[in-house]
């Protein structure tokens, strides 16, 4: 069973940073990408950053040049360093991982429980 924890969520006035880190845990899975989405409230959740196994990135406009996302393949975890935020930024983030089953090399979604990240004016 894979199990996402996630933290490094919290209150932080405009213009601050905060990082967020996903760990993956379990065993008999490839990682094929990590990524972060946010839902504000009376939202749709949204992507916010997405890496995958080859290294490609993306983030959406919003965040572009003010967010960082990484990886650790050896421990199966990924990094949201988020700068410069902004009050907009405020939401509850969640990780999220595609991965393959070696039991039975199907594709699967997992998603972290969510970190509230909120910015003040």
């Amino acid at each position: 069973q894979v199990q996402l924890a996630e933290s490094g969520g919290g209150l932080v006035q405009a213009g601050g940073s905060l990082r967020l880190s996903c760990a993956a845990s379990g065993s008999g899975f490839s990682i094929n990408a990590m990524g972060w989405y946010r839902q504000a409230p009376g939202k749709q959740r949204e992507l916010v950053a997405r890496i995958d196994r080859g290294g490609s990135i993306y983030y959406d406009g919003s965040v572009k040049g003010r967010f960082t996302i990484s990886r650790d393949d050896a421990k199966n975890t990924v990094y949201l360093q988020m700068n410069s935020l902004k009050p907009e930024d405020t939401a509850v983030y969640y990780c999220n991982t595609a991965l393959t089953n070696y039991s039975d090399y199907l594709l699967r979604e997992y998603w972290g429980q969510g970190t509230q990240v909120t910015v003040s004016s």
